[in-house]
């Protein structure tokens, strides 16, 4: 069923991470042979998202969406997991790697990205990359803290997506699609809590509060002495 997805879609190609890889590889090998087009796969590594484990459409504290304003992509960076010196499942690192050094190099003259980690000249000043290998071994022998890696990874992020977000914002057209693609979650529904009252004397219900009522005379009295 997934792999008639491309069909129904009308779509010429698709993206997907590499976990991707056996349902695209069954749609080449057998949709033509149904009489569909065969389409284009591409496949990119799949990268840990910013809290560590795998990145997920349902999370959206695990990604970077390109709609999110400059403050949610900082706060959202704030709370990713970064630990001193480790270079294991880092969303942020991750991030360095396949989006923000590619996209350097490719607006680039000579084709060199340029990656900058901002601190202040008391914590010895800001450093320039020029190849991811060179920053991630510097975290990795902690000479880069993870707050100065957060800051310039959220500016760098906010740096790329604000000419996106500014074509779109005169585009309303695209801006549906984004959310055709990825419905906001539905509102949760409030539950109001009902308080409980302590140290009150139980209420007399109706029934224990009438007076008894009273005996009916027998249809054959029993004679008294």
């Amino acid at each position: 069923m997934q792999a008639l997805d491309e069909q129904y879609l009308e779509c010429d190609a698709q993206f997907g991470g590499v976990d991707q890889r056996k349902i695209f590889t069954f749609a080449e090998k057998y949709l033509p042979q149904l009489g569909y087009a065969k389409r284009a796969h591409l496949m990119n590594p799949m990268i840990p998202g910013l809290q560590g484990s795998k990145m997920s459409a349902s999370d959206p504290d695990s990604k970077i969406d390109m709609l999110d304003d400059p403050k949610t992509v900082s706060r959202k960076i704030k709370r990713a997991f970064c630990e001193e010196g480790n270079i294991a499942d880092n969303g942020l690192l991750s991030f360095a790697k396949y989006v923000l050094f590619p996209v350097s190099s490719l607006k680039a003259a000579d084709g060199v990205p340029t990656f900058t980690i901002v601190r202040p000249e008391k914590w010895g000043g800001s450093s320039v990359y020029h190849e991811f290998e060179a920053l991630e071994k510097d975290f990795a022998e902690k000479n880069v803290h993870p707050g100065d890696l957060k800051k310039s990874v959220a500016e760098a992020i906010n740096a790329l997506l604000l000419p996106i977000q500014e074509y779109m914002l005169n585009h309303p057209e695209y801006r549906g699609l984004v959310d055709l693609a990825y419905p906001p979650p539905p509102a949760k529904p409030k539950v109001v809590k009902q308080k409980k009252k302590h140290n009150q004397k139980p209420q007399k219900t109706d029934e224990a509060a009438a007076p008894a009522p009273a005996p009916t005379p027998s249809a054959n009295p029993q004679p008294t002495a």
